[in-house]
């Protein structure tokens, strides 16, 4: 933990001084004044930077809950980069060679898993470029990949699974500001990290219910297949078995294989873990009934600094929203809908697709809404979401948005 003895919590600075990961406490001016919804923030984006920059000469900077303190680096993790990638394209400009990447990149796996179960090496070339392809679409804009493959029928649970963390953590690792050739680690490492459960047979990976603990035990070797499968596949990039050995691995040293605690996990690792648990739990798996996303945020958010280093889980929770792309929702209106891409500044205020009505009949057309621009559901009162719902709640798909 970060020690404060003897720092001023609040500490007035230029707006030039600025650095990512400082919360923004107060203003020069009032809040009223700015277009700035809430009162306090974690600074986290250029956009940010941009309105504090045209608003205000001066802000206050709480060092307590900042992730960077103002007189000093920060010892332990660094959240940030200086990677600044603006959106090149639209949600649904992007939305079909997402797709495209998408389904190469998932027929890479389903032809990985299969040479791995008979003893033969991976292509590495050709993860390489199904890598890039995936990498390249978040970059240009991260809502697309992420809400194909939260729209997408499931399959197989460990392929699907691999696949959809890899793109957690790749779009996590853009919002985080990274070199490019780091989100790309963060890419294979989430596509490969479990790749040694194919060595497990499959009523162990399959059992509906609690492991005993002789089951729970060969289930965490796991790891140590991962990363031999890696270390002996030539090609990839030299990090990824150690890697893959530390996705298990947790803050507060509960973890596995060798019960490593707090800065002894480096952040790739650290975000691969959250990635991967976050991901589990809003998917069907053969022990456990899939949960809301609201539900896996909370149970993150309750995580921090027991299992994951605090700062890392609220970044995570910053990027995913309170209502994550791909999140089936009910409005205020009665109607339903997905939501389709984030408002960085107000995470309460995602743009939405409504797909049913109030009595659950289709809509054609669809109704696009930004609530950030407060839509009105009647004439006294705007758009707002009520809740999300659980996953399968009504069929939609990728493929049925932006229908005329």
């Amino acid at each position: 933990m970060l020690s404060l003895e003897g720092v001023a919590l609040k500490k007035n600075l230029p707006v030039s001084e600025l650095r990512f990961g400082m919360y923004i406490a107060e203003l020069d001016r009032p809040w009223t004044e700015t277009p700035f919804r809430f009162q306090g923030f974690v600074l986290s984006s250029e956009r940010e930077l941009e309105t504090l920059q045209k608003y205000c000469k001066s802000v206050f900077v709480d060092a307590e809950r900042s992730t960077t303190l103002t007189d000093a680096p920060r010892p332990g993790m660094q959240y940030f980069g200086k990677t600044v990638y603006p959106e090149k394209a639209s949600v649904e400009q992007e939305l079909g060679p997402a797709r495209t990447a998408f389904t190469n990149s998932h027929a890479l796996v389903q032809e990985a898993l299969a040479k791995v179960r008979v003893g033969r090496t991976l292509d590495a070339e050709r993860v390489r470029g199904a890598i890039h392809s995936l990498t390249e679409s978040v970059l240009r804009n991260p809502n697309a990949m992420l809400l194909f493959s939260q729209l997408r029928e499931k399959g197989e649970y460990t392929e699907s699974h691999s696949l959809d963390v890899s793109i957690y953590m790749t779009a996590f690792g853009r919002f985080l500001q990274l070199e490019q050739t780091q989100i790309e680690l963060l890419g294979y490492l989430g596509l490969l990290q479990d790749i040694g459960k194919v060595r497990l047979p499959k009523e162990l990976l399959e059992k509906r219910g609690r492991l005993t603990a002789g089951e729970f035990a060969r289930a965490k070797l796991h790891v140590n297949y991962s990363a031999e499968i890696l270390r002996t596949t030539p090609g990839l990039p030299p990090e990824l078995p150690g890697l893959a050995m530390r996705h298990h691995e947790r803050h507060d040293g509960s973890g596995y294989p060798k019960r490593l605690r707090g800065s002894e996990i480096d952040m790739i690792s650290a975000i691969a873990g959250i990635a991967d648990t976050f991901d589990a739990m809003t998917v069907q798996r053969p022990y456990a009934d899939a949960v809301a996303p609201s539900a896996a945020i909370s149970s993150l958010y309750k995580s921090r600094d027991v299992l994951f280093d605090a700062g890392l889980i609220e970044q995570f929770i910053r990027f995913v929203g309170i209502f994550p792309v791909g999140s089936l929702v009910e409005l205020n209106s009665g109607e339903t809908g997905v939501v389709i891409s984030q408002n960085p500044e107000q995470r309460l205020k995602p743009r939405v697709m409504v797909l049913r009505d109030a009595k659950g009949f289709e809509l054609r057309p669809q109704k696009l809404l930004d609530l950030s621009s407060e839509p009105k559901a009647t004439a006294d009162e705007p758009y707002r979401i009520l809740r999300t719902l659980e996953r399968g709640r009504f069929p939609v798909t990728s493929e049925q948005l932006f229908m005329k």
